[in-house]
């Protein structure tokens, strides 16, 4: 269970992250963040492209899985729900406790699964402890919290440690 902020990998969007080469490296589980990773905040419905990438990774056997610090009460449930994707809500992300839930509800083991999120000090922090492979995209849109921009600001010099360790 390390302490790390620095991701393992880096992509500019969860659609760089191939089903096929999941598989390969054996990949059975993807967990992701809801906002700004798989879609944007003011988003309450799945995009067909988001459909299309989960159908496709469902065919190969993986399973697409939300682990969200959403506060709102039906965003989360009801955006898996149309999705079709098991979620755990109020995750408490970097805590490991959501991570940990998702596994057991699975039973599959970390190392054959990683995380997606846009946020380095909630869903990198939080894998990396959980010990999951952990993969930062770029958030999808800045959204209208302001604090959002200064946390982001915050990661920066994190977001720079993984492209010296992992280039796109």
């Amino acid at each position: 269970m390390a302490f790390s902020l620095v991701p393992r990998h880096l992509a500019e969007s969860i659609y760089w992250l191939v089903p096929q080469r999941l598989k390969e490296q054996g990949v059975r589980l993807v967990l992701a963040d809801l906002d700004n990773t798989l879609t944007p905040y003011e988003e309450s419905l799945p995009s067909p492209a988001l459909r299309q990438w989960k159908e496709e990774l469902e065919a190969l056997g993986i399973t697409l899985f939300v682990v969200s610090n959403s506060r709102k009460s039906r965003r989360c449930p009801d955006f898996c729900q149309a999705l079709g994707v098991p979620y755990v809500r109020h995750a408490g992300k970097p805590g490991i406790k959501g991570f940990l839930r998702a596994l057991e509800e699975t039973g599959i083991p970390p190392e054959e699964a990683i995380m997606v999120g846009d946020q380095i000090f909630t869903d990198i922090l939080g894998a990396n402890r959980a010990g999951i492979t952990s993969i930062l995209v770029k958030p999808i849109a800045w959204g209208k919290n302001p604090f959002r921009r200064v946390r982001y600001a915050m990661e920066t010099p994190f977001r720079m440690a993984a492209m010296a360790r992992h280039p796109l």
